[in-house]
């Protein structure tokens, strides 16, 4: 069997047992945050393969991926529909409202939860989640209230850190990555 090449902080690894559905934002988590359109005002979106891989893992280790953002485009519903992340809010920046309901809707609580988010709209989620994560290039009041800031930035790889990391912290890590030995 493979050793995994990954470590966590015990305490951060603790903080994250337990976790059954992660909230994810997108711009500026699941994309580099920039807004970029066409000549014809389409909305284009940058996603990182990491991140997609990252989401499929937390499905395949228990852990429902869940989305809240305030925007909504056709990339990016083409893209989470491919992932097959089911449970997604789009258009709000009521985001502590979208989680309550899609947590009712798993039948889990708070303390079943973690979320990676990266500006103020993300703060009331942040907050009541078990643990909360951040990349680096997220606005100083967010990345002061998580648990943990990722090493790889929004849109590069931020969000796959997280889903490795919940994945360590549950116990399903090394038997998905063996998977692939």
């Amino acid at each position: 069997m493979r050793t995994p090449a990954l470590h966590f902080p015990p305490a951060l690894l603790l903080a994250a047992q337990g976790v059954r559905v992660a909230f994810f934002d997108v711009d500026g988590v699941l994309t580099d945050g920039g807004v970029h359109f066409t000549e014809a005002g389409e909305t284009l979106k940058r996603f990182h393969i990491l991140d997609g891989l990252g989401l499929k893992l937390l499905q395949r280790g228990g852990i429902t991926p869940a989305v809240i953002t305030g925007r909504d485009s056709a990339p990016l519903r083409q893209r989470l529909a491919a992932l097959g992340v089911e449970h997604v809010h789009y258009g709000t920046e009521a985001k502590r409202g979208a989680a309550e309901m899609m947590l009712q809707e798993l039948g889990l609580d708070w303390s079943q939860a973690a979320a990676m988010g990266d500006d103020w709209p993300d703060l009331p989620v942040l907050a009541r989640c078990a643990f909360s994560c951040a990349p680096p290039n997220a606005h100083a009041e967010v990345k002061a209230a998580v648990h943990h800031v990722t090493q790889a930035p929004g849109g590069g790889g931020a969000a796959r850190e997280f889903c490795d990391l919940l994945l360590v912290a549950g116990g399903r890590y090394a038997g998905l990555l063996e998977d692939y030995a």
